[in-house]
């Protein structure tokens, strides 16, 4: 019997203000050992950057558009050109191992049960970068937190088309507080509408981690506990999910204080301040 075919696949590149970062996560997907790929590249800068850029690489299939700036807003400005089998949503600054897609691809061609897999960022120098798990499991409603960011997400278009556009207030300039876990939002409605996706620890994507100044992590604390309440509210969660989301921050915050960690302490009670404030709004865009 002769394998499957291997899916299609698009990949969705949302892009502002980078050009060199960009460069190099074409350059990983010109190299890739699966070639059955479209790059969508919607370009939100003012300038023609990366129309230079992209006119120096006839290795690719690119299509470029354009849109407003807002990460969610230029993911759903793609969604209407989808038309292959798996779409992805690389960031602008990660990069692919060369045989990342060929992996993906036939994972899900063995497995025609599966809607999708995640896969887990590491730094370029190969480190962790979150809390990760180690072990391969179904992405559950609880266990959406867990599963990877959008750049090692790979669903089915028949998936996507199903869920419907990005939320626009959730996401890199959006103009919110919750800012942040667009695609925590995309994965839980996905899964509320039934479908299956497995989290795998071993399909890695690199992905630079900033530093982050103790103010800095003040406000990222902030925006991610806020974007994570506000989630919880929009898709219904019931309370004893908030409660379990206010357990860690508020145990993290008495752990930071005994240990005289300050800006430690400051990071908790910005995470457990944010989740509180994102879970009234979302309750309140539900109305």
């Amino acid at each position: 019997m002769s394998d499957p075919p291997l899916p299609t696949f698009d990949l969705v590149v949302a892009t502002l203000g980078r050009s060199l970062e960009l460069d190099t996560l074409l350059s990983s997907l010109a190299r890739q050992t699966h070639r059955d790929f479209r790059v969508i590249v919607v370009d939100q800068n003012e300038d023609d950057r990366v129309g230079s850029l992209l006119a120096a690489r006839d290795d690719l299939d690119v299509m470029r558009v354009r849109s407003a700036a807002g990460l969610s807003r230029a993911r759903n400005v793609a969604l209407p050109r989808l038309t292959a089998d798996v779409v992805g949503f690389p960031d602008d600054d990660c990069f692919y191992t060369q045989d990342l897609l060929e992996r993906v691809a036939r994972r899900l061609a063995d497995r025609p049960d599966l809607d999708g897999v995640t896969g887990r960022p590491r730094d370029p120098d190969g480190r962790p970068t979150g809390r990760w798990r180690e072990q391969r499991f179904v992405v559950t409603r609880d266990t959406v937190w867990y599963c990877g960011n959008s750049h090692t997400m790979f669903l089915r278009r028949p998936l996507v088309e199903r869920v419907g556009r990005f939320d626009e207030g959730l996401g890199l300039g959006s103009g919110t507080p919750w800012h942040a876990g667009e695609e925590i939002d995309f994965v839980a409605r996905a899964v509320l509408e039934g479908a299956r996706i497995e989290y795998d620890p071993e399909l890695v994507v690199f992905h630079p981690a900033k530093p982050l100044t103790p103010g800095g992590e003040r406000a990222l604390g902030l925006r991610d506990g806020a974007s994570v309440g506000y989630i919880l509210g929009k898709n219904r969660y019931p309370l004893r999910a908030l409660a379990r989301m206010l357990v860690r921050p508020t145990g993290g915050i008495g752990v930071s204080l005994a240990r005289r960690d300050l800006a430690a302490a400051a990071f908790q009670a910005a995470t457990l301040r944010g989740r509180i404030l994102g879970y009234r709004a979302g309750r309140r865009s539900r109305t």
